[in-house]
């Protein structure tokens, strides 16, 4: 346990990508650094992942492997990490220094900057047999991370809004054979455009659309190893069938780690901290903000690294000048800055 009297320069809250990036930068600028991370083991989702191939530098590796160099290249560098450590409450003292409560405030942490990177979920479909397959990689929720993974495949797209639209065409274009997609209401969420694109692209790259229907169950082949089919449900008529498919898709949105933050930082309607794109600077002085849990991020492990980067670079600026903590934020729609 990392002494809890001693002030640091920097804490980091979020062992994933983001904070082990940021961390990088910041043990080896020689400022004491502290990772607080809430699960038994940093890494963040990216631990789920078998096979990463869209990280510069590795053709193939997997999230555990990539995450386990991250953590040894930090620590040699002199980086403290401390896991099983929840934040759940930041405060910026009159003196400037930031105190950080984990897990109930049974801990204070005290540093003088703070880089918030606690990541998003994935929303779950919440069905029997998601979570074994999902471990198997036959379920996905990024199509730009697994897409190539199915080529020639027949894929079970599940969702209704703008990435759900954006995602089937670009997995039909580029990678499978055939796409059934469902989607639990008669009309689709999405931007017009988006869908117009979607049905424009029906016919050409084999899109089967099926309305209203939501997803029953993932049923696992007998050794474990690969979908058997899926069970689907018509809302409507409350008919069950049955899909024959290779892998599924599941674009139903994201939750942001962040719910404890509302009344520290600035955060947009979908939970998101509203911070600087080109700085990470968020509403409160002192600390910066990266990764996924920050509006408008492009959710990738590539971008969420360079977050961290930016981050730990500006920390630098800020120790120079505090006095000069200015913020451009997204507006609160989301939809530009």
């Amino acid at each position: 346990m990392p002494q809890t009297d001693k002030e640091y320069d920097v804490i980091i809250i979020g062992g994933g990508p983001a904070g082990l990036a940021a961390a990088l930068y910041t043990a080896r600028d020689r400022y004491s650094t502290l990772i607080l991370e809430k699960n038994g083991l940093p890494g963040g989702q990216i631990m789920l992942t078998e096979h990463v191939e869209n990280y510069p530098g590795y053709q193939k590796i997997s999230g555990f492997d990539l995450i386990e160099q991250m953590k040894t290249q930090v620590a040699g560098f002199g980086a403290e990490t401390a896991t099983s450590q929840a934040a759940d409450g930041i405060r910026r003292r009159d003196d400037g220094m930031l105190e950080v409560d984990v897990n109930g405030a049974e801990h204070t942490y005290v540093a003088r900057s703070v880089i918030v990177s606690p990541g998003s979920d994935y929303r779950n479909l919440g069905i029997p047999g998601e979570t074994e397959m999902r471990q198997a990689t036959r379920v996905s929720y990024c199509a730009t991370c697994d897409g190539a993974f199915y080529r020639g495949k027949h894929v079970l797209v599940i969702g209704g809004g703008n990435t759900a639209a954006e995602d089937t065409v670009y997995l039909a274009t580029r990678f499978t054979d055939k796409i059934t997609m469902i989607h639990r209401r008669t009309e689709f969420r999405a931007e017009k455009v988006l869908v117009e694109e979607l049905y424009a692209a029906v016919d050409e790259h084999n899109i089967d659309i099926r309305l209203p229907y939501v997803p029953v169950e993932i049923v696992a082949s007998e050794d474990g190893s690969d979908i058997d089919h899926v069970k689907i449900r018509n809302v409507e008529t409350d008919a069950v069938e049955e899909l024959c498919v290779d892998g599924v898709f599941v674009f139903v949105g994201m939750n942001p780690n962040t719910a404890w933050l509302k009344d520290v930082l600035d955060i947009d309607e979908g939970g998101y901290i509203q911070a600087d794109p080109l700085t990470m600077k968020t509403s409160l002085p002192g600390v910066f903000a990266a990764g996924d849990c920050r509006c408008q991020a492009a959710m990738q492990l590539a971008t969420a690294t360079a977050d961290g980067v930016v981050a730990a670079m500006q920390l630098r600026e800020y120790f120079r000048d505090p006095s000069s903590w200015s913020v451009d934020t997204c507006d609160q729609s989301g939809q530009g800055w």
